[in-house]
């Protein structure tokens, strides 16, 4: 097969989509040796180096691991957690997408859900719908973090300042999803935001209520100004968190499938009962 000459991404960028989408599909099971290097520049008419950078991103992102002397092969699930923006994409190819999020703040998922978004503005992804559903923290009790390191104690300062970190990234998803069905690229969108009384020290990502992603907030201390006022505080660094995956496959009773199952019930029990709208 050839590449897409009406395409405006670098030959490598859509040699890797199209093996990365083989793989999320697992055309290429897990543990499973891919073609070589040679065989790969044939199928896709393209020079070697062209499928190298394309193997390095896949390699980057975790899906392949390469052993010397014997080619690359597919991760096995166990070695290591995928990234979620190539699943996320996988995600949006679908006619419904469904993100819901649990977590301190949709900063990370604001970020990823760029490329697909922008993708669908170029007419190469299509959804008939999107919906998103954000279950942050209410910030407007005293929270377990951020806290200040001398004695724990609550400031309401931090609490605002996490809360604007929140408001901005959910604001960002909602404007840049919710345009989507104004331009008429998608016959409906919409990002609804509830709160709730509990510190999240986990982030949550399920995806069209096929694929979970996972991951614990490391904690650190950290020295700021918040308020005009230098500030000690523990505070949760998102961006470090290790996200792990969980699919669901054709045996409901899998591992992975009763993964997906538990956590799409945990998330629906909190919304549907203790969670509430935030007031502005």
């Amino acid at each position: 097969m050839s590449l897409d000459p009406n395409d405006e991404r670098p030959p490598y960028l859509q040699v890797s989509s199209v093996l990365r989408a083989e793989i999320l599909t697992r055309k290429f099971e897990p543990g499973k040796q891919l073609p070589s290097g040679p065989e790969l520049a044939k199928r896709f008419q393209v020079a070697r180096g062209t499928v190298t950078r394309a193997l390095d991103m896949l390699r980057d992102e975790g899906l392949i691991v390469t052993r010397k002397g014997s080619g690359s092969f597919v991760r096995e699930r166990t070695e290591r957690p995928v990234g979620l923006r190539p699943h996320l994409e996988m995600a949006f190819a679908d006619p419904h997408v469904t993100v819901d999020f649990a977590g301190f703040s949709s900063e990370t998922l604001h970020s990823a859900m760029q490329e697909p978004l922008d993708k669908i503005r170029a007419g190469r992804l299509r959804p008939e719908s999107i919906e998103v559903r954000l279950l942050l923290p209410d910030t407007t009790a005293p929270m377990a973090v951020p806290t200040l390191v001398d004695g724990l104690k609550d400031d309401p300062a931090l609490r605002d300042r996490a809360r604007d970190i929140a408001l901005t990234a959910a604001a960002g998803i909602r404007h840049s999803v919710e345009v989507l069905a104004e331009l008429g690229l998608v016959e409906k969108a919409s990002v609804n935001v509830k709160v709730y009384r509990a510190t999240s020290l986990f982030k949550l990502y399920v995806l069209n209520h096929r694929d979970v992603f996972f991951g614990f907030y490391p904690l650190r201390e950290r020295t700021m100004e918040v308020a005009s006022e230098s500030r000690t505080f523990f505070d949760v660094t998102g961006k470090d968190a290790t996200l792990f995956h969980h699919a669901a496959g054709s045996d409901s009773e899998s591992m992975g499938s009763q993964y997906v199952q538990q956590a799409t019930r945990w998330f629906e029990s909190i919304w549907n009962t203790i969670a509430y709208e935030r007031e502005s």
